[in-house]
């Protein structure tokens, strides 16, 4: 455990506890309005015309990205890590793909499309779509520049130089693949634009198992030696069964 979760904790009356309690929600409610105010300066983010014709395959044949939308204005794609000749999908990647799984039907309703999208061969990602039982669409950019260009995946000459961009800085990285959201509007002339991308760790935001871990005692308790969720998570099917 970390130091803050060794700091002792009072046991107090029910009073004292509303006191704290109500101390803290004035600072919740600060984040609240600051995400609100953050959400609208997302939304107010000038937009890039995407020229380029990306091709994607899909179940449903050779896709472009504005066949992506499904007659829909707005598209959210999840850069899902999965390469080619990978043994499995990511598990950080997976761990969040279950949590959007359930948007998926909210979402369409609601004027957005989801997709994911990862370099590995249409056959590789079917089969672990198939094993993990989620319905949202999947494509493969296997011969596309598309997570080239929006900075997911990254060929080996640039991994070489130890100087790749990735979440808007320039790094140092050891594979080729990495995550990331990316979101697309088409206007009423059917023009598309590139409105939003996020990365790293700005996509939690969508796993809502950290959200609930962040109200819990024990917090997220990444206590590993990678600290992070891949000291803990594992893909849906592998966890050992309750006892």
């Amino acid at each position: 455990m970390s130091a803050h979760d060794e700091m002792p904790h009072p046991v107090v009356s029910r009073e004292e506890w509303l006191a704290a309690r109500k101390e803290l929600l004035t600072r919740e409610k600060e984040l609240t309005r600051l995400r609100d105010d953050l959400s609208a300066k997302r939304r107010a983010l000038p937009r890039v015309k995407v020229e380029k014709e990306y091709a994607f395959d899909t179940l449903e044949g050779r896709k472009t990205l504005t066949d992506l939308f499904d007659g829909r204005s707005q598209l959210v794609v999840h850069h899902f890590m999965f390469g080619p000749g990978w043994e499995a999908g990511c598990i950080g990647c997976s761990f969040t793909a279950d949590h959007i799984e359930g948007t998926r039907v909210h979402l369409e309703h609601h004027d957005v499309s989801l997709v994911r999208v990862s370099r590995a061969p249409l056959a590789e990602v079917e089969a672990y779509r198939q094993r993990m039982g989620w319905q949202v669409k999947w494509v493969s950019s296997y011969d596309s520049d598309f997570n080239y260009d929006y900075q997911v995946s990254f060929r080996p000459e640039e991994i070489a130089k130890r100087a790749v961009t990735y979440n808007y800085a320039t790094t140092n990285v050891s594979i080729e693949d990495l995550s990331g959201l990316s979101v697309f509007y088409r206007d009423a002339n059917g023009d598309v634009f590139h409105t939003y991308s996020t990365y790293g760790r700005g996509d939690e935001l969508v796993d809502s198992t950290y959200m609930l871990l962040d109200m819990t005692p024990k917090g997220r308790n990444e206590t590993g030696p990678h600290h992070n969720l891949m000291d803990w998570v594992r893909r849906h099917d592998e966890y050992e069964s309750a006892t």
